[in-house]
């Protein structure tokens, strides 16, 4: 029905009748994106606004270091246990709620793509605070008949905001950088680790060593912060060229997070050396607020001292071409490079597809391309990623969860100052992680997985160290296992991203993450079952119904069966490198994300 029409050949970038309208940036010419990416919200603002991704950025890091609050499970754990009347065993049940919680997170993967991230927001500050009010009405004694169950469920839902907040900030900002997403990635998850060490200076400085009060600031606080956030946290205009501002940009963040890092370590351990008063530790809080809003400086400096466009910025969508080019190959991306290449490709039956005529034939997507979910499933990648997840984060997750009982079993009177080591420490895992594979993939086209390889086999040494139970080494310990845990936590983001693509990328990565809990359950199970046996040989009690463990068998054939599952991580992490090695090599080796610099905008 279109042979006998004259067609004349557009002249590109000119979009066909079925494409998607260009995204233009800021300061950089048209490109033609791909369809996924638009699907994806990958474009401006509501309302047609161009917004600075920055400021999106800095309100991201607030609700990180919100919604991190899982990992304070250590600091109120011990009143659960004493206000519910359990043993280590239950108590560990509870700590699995937790890990749940905080990882299943495929409801808010699905809906990332269709609701808003301010919705995503208020669904999660919502979650917070019945999870955490129900949590502190059983421990402040308002409500001392609850069961075990409901406090689980309770423990399971906060938990779960936590996964809602994480999602729409973390979703929204990898599309509004996604050329850097090792980094905002390393940035964004670097402070949710720190997150612990925020709560713990909290509750030691301000809230006097109280799990009461703890709960009813995680209650209260959470949804203060998610409902401050809602209108900074949203899709905004992909910064889609690389520029040396940037680059600086983000090593500013970088340098800011390090330094609230460093901050949060030495004030926990001046608040052990010396007795603070009311007015110091209030003022130790203001700077920790303080240190936690700089990255919101870089949109400040960008609103107070804009820079000017060059007559280069201005220049037509035809001469700048050479400066931007498409995140991922879509096919449809394909289908125009072959059209302008090609004079014989067949113009008739591109408008036929557009106007319905017939049907394209869809193509399985490669790696590198963005993936529907029931697709990448299908991929030994995808379960490779989950089963790295399931032995690596799943194992250093019962870590933490038992890290109270950890610490009095190597006789530490006070196991606060294990949690904020391993907090600092997780935080510099999660962002070194981002920054060193940045490196290794724009430099060396190394993929990131190479870091898990290194990460698993550190692990391995770790978890023999925390089976020697030593009071000498569990500090140590815990150091290396946050390092550890924040590299694989980041480097797996960054990495589902690159293979699977962004569309889908929240559905994706909440399923692989599944593996967490799943993990935690059984190591879980394994380490209260060994420390209630353990319990029974000592007759080791405290007053009321405390039970308390003591000395290195309490946990020492856990550690010896994780630092096992280390080394079968290790195995998996290597066959995964070697499947995408190639693929590294195609997108970074002048594919698509070696996108050339532009040094002034």
């Amino acid at each position: 029905m279109f042979a006998n029409r004259p067609i004349p050949r557009p002249q590109f970038p000119v979009p066909l009748p079925f494409s998607r309208p260009p995204l233009y940036t800021a300061h950089a010419a048209p490109v033609l994106p791909s369809a996924s990416e638009i699907d994806a919200g990958a474009g401006v603002s509501e309302g047609g606004e161009s917004r600075p991704p920055w400021l999106g950025l800095g309100a991201a890091a607030w609700v990180q270091v919100a919604g991190g609050a899982s990992s304070t499970f250590a600091l109120y754990s011990h009143a659960l246990k004493v206000a519910l009347g359990a043993d280590q065993s239950r108590l560990a049940l509870l700590g699995v709620a937790c890990d749940v919680g905080e990882n299943v997170g495929l409801l808010p993967g699905v809906l990332c793509n269709r609701l808003h991230p301010a919705l995503l927001l208020l669904i999660g500050a919502g979650a917070c605070l019945l999870g955490y009010g129900t949590a502190w009405l059983l421990v402040s004694g308002v409500a001392p008949a609850l069961p075990y169950w409901l406090i689980w469920f309770a423990l399971c839902l906060a938990t779960n905001g936590g996964a809602w907040l994480a999602t729409a900030v973390l979703v929204t900002n990898m599309r509004n950088f996604p050329l850097s997403r090792g980094a905002v990635a390393g940035i964004l998850k670097g402070y949710s680790g720190l997150s612990a060490a925020v709560y713990t200076a909290i509750y030691t400085g301000v809230l006097h060593d109280s799990p009461i009060n703890l709960l009813l600031f995680l209650t209260l606080g959470i949804p203060a912060v998610c409902l401050l956030a809602m209108y900074f946290v949203q899709p905004c205009e992909p910064s889609l060229v690389e520029t040396n501002a940037e680059q600086v940009h983000f090593l500013f963040a970088q340098m800011a997070s390090i330094l609230l890092g460093v901050y949060l370590v030495g004030a926990t351990i001046l608040d052990h050396v010396v007795t603070l008063n009311d007015i110091m530790n209030y003022s130790l809080l203001v700077i920790m607020v303080l240190l936690i809003f700089a990255p919101l400086a870089i949109p400040l400096k960008m609103t107070l001292f804009p820079k000017k466009k060059r007559p280069s910025d201005s220049h037509s969508p035809t001469t700048d071409n050479d400066h931007t080019e498409p995140l991922l190959p879509s096919s449809s991306e394909s289908n125009l490079g072959n059209l302008e290449e090609d004079d014989s490709f067949d113009i008739d039956i591109l408008l036929a597809e557009g106007e319905g005529a017939i049907k394209p034939k869809r193509r399985r997507p490669r790696r590198g391309e963005d993936f529907r979910f029931r697709e990448a499933i299908l991929k030994a990648d995808f379960w490779l990623l989950f089963a790295i997840c399931f032995v690596g984060i799943g194992s250093g997750i019962t870590v933490v969860n038992n890290l109270a009982q950890i610490g009095i079993a190597a006789g530490a009177v006070d196991t606060t100052i294990s949690l904020s080591v391993f907090s600092f420490c997780n935080f510099f895992g999660r962002l070194g992680g981002g920054a060193v594979s940045e490196y290794l993939v724009r430099s060396r086209t190394l993929p990131r997985s190479v870091l898990i390889i290194c990460t698993q086999v550190v692990m391995i040494v770790t978890y023999l160290l925390f089976a020697l139970g030593q009071l000498a080494t569990l500090y140590v310990s815990v150091a290396l296992l946050g390092i550890c845990y924040g590299v694989l936590l980041s480097v797996i983001i960054s990495t589902s991203s690159e293979l699977f693509g962004l569309k889908h990328f929240g559905k994706i990565f909440n399923f692989i993450i599944l593996a967490n809990p799943v993990g935690a359950y059984l190591f879980n199970t394994l380490a209260g079952y060994v420390y209630d046996l353990e319990v029974e040989k000592q007759h080791a009690t405290t007053s009321g119904s405390d039970i308390a463990c003591h000395g290195p068998d309490c946990f020492r054939l856990t550690f010896c069966v994780l630092s096992g599952t280390a080394c079968l991580g290790t195995l998996l992490s290597t066959v995964l490198t070697v499947r995408v090695r190639p693929v590294y090599q195609m997108l970074y080796a002048g594919g698509s994300f070696s996108q050339p610099r532009n040094s002034a905008h």
